[in-house]
C-alpha cells in the first residue's frame, strides 16, 4: 500500500472557509490506463477520533480488498479547522446533508459511488448520508453505531467528561496526540450529548427508511457505549443487513478484533460486487 501525504482540502460550508485534514491511500497494483478505478471506501471516524487515530487499520482493508482509500477529519478534529461553537443537537444529520455532500464534491467525487466505513459517530454519519444520497453509496460498513441514546451511553459519556478532566489527564494527553485543539475535539462531542434534551429527543431512525445499499452491521458484545438493540435496529429498517456481535470485543471493533472486521468488510463488498 501506497500512503500519499496528509494534505488540506479547502472548502467553504455554510458561508465559511475551512480546512479539512484529508489523505489518500493507494493499492500498489493499480489498474492500467483506461481501466475502471479501484472502489474506494471512505473512512469516518468516532465521535472523538480523527485521521491519524485509525493508524494502519485503512491500510489494511484496502491492501486486503484491492481497493483506494480516503481518511479525513472533520471540523473540529484532527488538524482540521476547529470547531468555533457548540455542535447543535441535530449535528450528525446537518454533516450528512452539508458537510459530507460538499467536501466529496470538492475532492471530485460526484459521480463516484462510494463505500462507506464508518465507527461510533462515524457510523451513523455513513448511515445517514446513504439514507439521504442513496445513488452516491456503492456499501456500507457500521461499525458501533449509534441510531438513538441508551442509558448506558449517558453514564459512558459522563465517565470519559470525568476522566477528560482530571488533572493530570491522561485521555486529554491522549487525545492532545491526534487533535490541534483537544478541547474542540471532546467537548463538541461531550456536550451534545449530555445536553439536556439529547437523550430523549435524538433518533435517527426515521431518517434511515430510505437505505438501499447492502449494509454490514458490526457491534462488540461488550461495547461499554451501548447495547446490540443498535443495531438490530438497522435490519429492522433495511431489511438486507447483515448484523454481526463479535464476542471479546468492546466499542473499536476495528482495534479489537481488526481481522475479524476486515473478513466481514470483503463479505460485504463481495456482496455488493465490489
Amino acid at each position: 500500500m501506497h500512503r500519499t501525504d496528509i494534505f488540506l482540502q479547502p472548502l467553504r460550508l455554510e458561508g465559511r472557509e475551512i480546512q479539512i485534514e484529508s489523505q489518500w491511500l493507494h493499492t500498489q497494483s493499480n489498474p492500467g490506463p483506461g481501466a475502471e478505478p479501484r472502489p474506494l471506501i471512505v473512512f469516518l471516524h468516532e465521535g472523538l477520533g480523527s485521521l491519524s487515530q485509525w493508524k494502519d487499520f485503512p491500510q489494511r482493508l484496502c491492501e486486503a480488498a484491492g481497493c483506494r482509500g480516503l481518511l479525513f477529519s472533520r471540523p473540529g478534529y484532527g488538524r482540521s479547522t476547529p470547531r468555533t461553537e457548540p455542535w447543535p443537537q441535530d449535528y450528525l444529520q446537518r454533516q450528512a446533508r452539508g458537510l459530507l455532500p460538499a467536501y466529496f464534491d470538492a475532492l471530485g467525487l460526484q459521480h463516484e459511488a462510494l463505500i462507506l466505513f464508518g465507527h461510533s459517530d462515524g457510523a451513523s454519519l455513513a448511515l445517514l448520508f446513504a439514507a439521504y444520497f442513496p445513488a452516491r453509496v456503492r456499501a456500507l460498513a457500521a461499525l458501533a453505531p449509534h441510531l438513538f441514546v441508551e442509558p448506558i451511553t449517558i453514564t459512558g459519556l459522563r465517565a470519559a467528561k470525568t476522566a477528560y478532566e482530571q488533572q493530570p489527564s491522561a485521555l486529554k494527553a491522549a487525545l492532545g496526540r491526534h487533535h490541534a485543539d483537544p478541547d474542540s475535539a471532546f467537548y463538541g462531542w461531550n456536550d451534545a450529548w449530555l445536553r439536556p434534551g439529547f437523550e430523549g429527543g435524538w433518533n435517527i431512525e426515521a431518517d434511515l427508511r430510505t437505505l438501499a445499499c447492502p449494509v454490514l452491521a458490526l457491534q462488540g458484545v461488550d461495547d461499554e457505549y451501548a447495547t446490540l438493540a443498535q443495531i438490530e435496529a438497522i435490519r429492522r429498517l433495511h431489511a438486507p443487513t447483515r448484523l454481526v456481535a463479535l464476542p471479546d470485543c468492546g466499542h473499536a471493533p476495528h482495534k479489537d478484533q481488526a481481522e475479524a472486521v476486515i473478513a466481514q468488510t470483503l463479505a460485504l463488498l463481495q456482496e455488493a460486487g465490489a
